[in-house]
């Protein structure tokens, strides 16, 4: 596989993935993520479905990268239209458990898979998404990604929660993992692009 070709893979999949995953947290009926406590709170008042909150509000969160100088590359734009849209497909397909048994595991599928997915598309070298814009674009001014990352988790959280989103346990198990999860997938599933001579 040429590298240009393992680099988009790398992007949908992730993107495809990162979608998937929050559908898995949503169905796992512990607690969303911060930032689709969030979506569900931006959904309940609109009226929109989840997926469509997701994707939209991936659209007005661009106009924060402009004090960062934060330029969008194909994998800003794959985001705002590929994650919501697996996030609802997932939703469609995959039914809610009954029984902790398992929705501990399908929830602790969501935040690795939510961490790798990070990993392969900002790894992939398109660009980040609109949020992980806003980490990268911090980080890159001498913070680190995990410091940078909980600190926009917790923001997200807090206004979702104000907005009505359902906080758990599998809130707070995703704020405080993800930053070293991304962190960890982001240095082991980078595909540098090729350099011609």
């Amino acid at each position: 596989m040429s590298n240009r070709w393992r680099r988009l893979s790398h992007l949908y999949g992730g993107l495809v993935l990162f979608g998937v995953s929050i559908g898995l947290m949503v169905r796992a009926g512990l607690g969303l993520d911060p930032w689709d406590v969030l979506h569900q709170g931006l959904a309940a008042r609109t009226g929109l479905p989840l997926g469509w909150v997701v994707n939209l509000t991936a659209a007005a969160v661009l106009l924060l990268w402009v004090p960062l100088r934060q330029r969008p590359g194909l994998g800003t734009v794959s985001n705002v239209l590929v994650v919501g849209l697996a996030a609802d497909a997932t939703l469609a397909v995959v039914a809610e458990p009954s029984g902790l048994g398992w929705r501990i595991p399908l929830l602790a599928a969501a935040i690795v898979g939510n961490g790798a997915a990070t990993g392969l598309y900002i790894g992939a070298g398109f660009g980040p998404g609109p949020r992980d814009g806003l980490m990268t674009g911090l980080a890159a001014r001498g913070h680190s990604i995990r410091a940078v990352r909980t600190a926009i988790e917790a923001a997200a959280l807090l206004l979702g929660w104000l907005l009505g989103g359902t906080v758990g346990i599998g809130t707070v198990l995703y704020a405080v993992g993800i930053g070293p999860i991304a962190q960890f997938f982001i240095s082991k599933l980078e595909v540098r692009p090729c350099v011609a001579a």
